[in-house]
């Protein structure tokens, strides 16, 4: 009998063991482990006080109530650390990543929800150069961005210089390090009017575009299926709101700037065009009066 009081005993609390640690699991498996990068702005970036912000964050915000856990955010990282703990399985969900095939490998993506083109950044000059001008020549690329592999596979004759992050870039580009940048115009943007970075300009429009949706590890399928059915949800009208708070609208619908000289010397053009031919009218108009004035 008392062996058999034993036996019970040993069921009953192996089998609350085993309701501690399937509940355990359950709670863990509630928490998303979100990682945001440190200095992605203007989307995602650490605020004075460490506090994560910026546009993915506030579409993250509207999708948090249809994830079905709570979001546990971890201190803020530059990408390729991020990737690197994302591949050990440390880290749930990525904001602000474009697909590539080798984080395809152990992530899987959304659909975009916001899309900027690549841009060459040079310090301010009178003649600016391309990147076929900088072949030889040191150009910062953000090290783990998806643009790197892109750049390095398109254009081998560059001396590609990866760094940490954008505004790490434009600085190294300041102080003479690198004679170019590669980044995505929004967030060169964004640095001119808030990092301090002064005196460079955008020359030239990538054959690139930063389609930045949500990564999440590839096995939390319905982590994926809610984010999907979350960004469906979301009105034209708060994507515009979204922008205008982060973006500046324009920068989005960028312009190589040579074709805006050449529209400006068309410009220019015409209204010498106008000139000469209000001076040739005056003359003739002269003439005609001198020649008058003669009879």
């Amino acid at each position: 009998m008392a062996h058999t009081t034993s036996s019970c005993r040993r069921t009953v609390f192996g089998l609350m063991a085993f309701c501690l640690v399937m509940l355990h699991g359950a709670v863990a498996a509630q928490t998303i482990r979100f990682a945001p990068e440190k200095d992605y702005a203007p989307f995602v970036s650490a605020g004075p006080a460490g506090q994560v912000q910026g546009l993915s964050i506030d579409v993250l915000d509207i999708l948090k109530p249809r994830l079905g856990g709570d979001v546990q955010v971890l201190p803020a990282d530059n990408l390729a650390n991020i990737l690197q703990a994302a591949r050990r399985g440390e880290v749930d969900l990525i904001s602000s990543l474009r697909p590539t095939p080798e984080r395809a490998e152990f992530l899987a993506f959304t659909e975009p929800y916001v899309m900027v083109p690549a841009v060459l950044v040079v310090k301010q000059g009178p003649i600016p150069p391309t990147l076929k001008d900088l072949a030889d020549r040191p150009v910062a690329v953000g090290k783990g961005y998806a643009v790197e592999s892109f750049v390095r596979t398109n254009y081998p004759l560059i001396r590609w210089v990866a760094v940490s992050d954008d505004v790490a870039a434009l600085q190294a580009l300041l102080r003479g390090d690198v004679d170019g940048v590669v980044a995505d115009v929004a967030s060169v943007s964004d640095a001119t009017r808030h990092s301090g970075i002064r005196g460079v300009q955008v020359v030239e429009s990538l054959p690139f575009e930063y389609e930045l949706s949500f990564a999440y590890r590839k096995e939390l399928t319905a982590l994926g299926d809610a984010l999907n059915a979350g960004l469906k949800d979301i009105t034209p009208a708060t994507r515009q709101a979204l922008l205008r708070r982060w973006i500046d609208t324009e920068t989005l619908t960028y312009e190589d700037p040579r074709l805006t000289w050449v529209r400006k010397l068309a410009m220019v053009l015409s209204v010498l065009a106008l000139v000469m031919v209000g001076v040739w009218r005056l003359r003739a108009k002269r003439s005609s009066d001198r020649a008058a004035d003669g009879l």
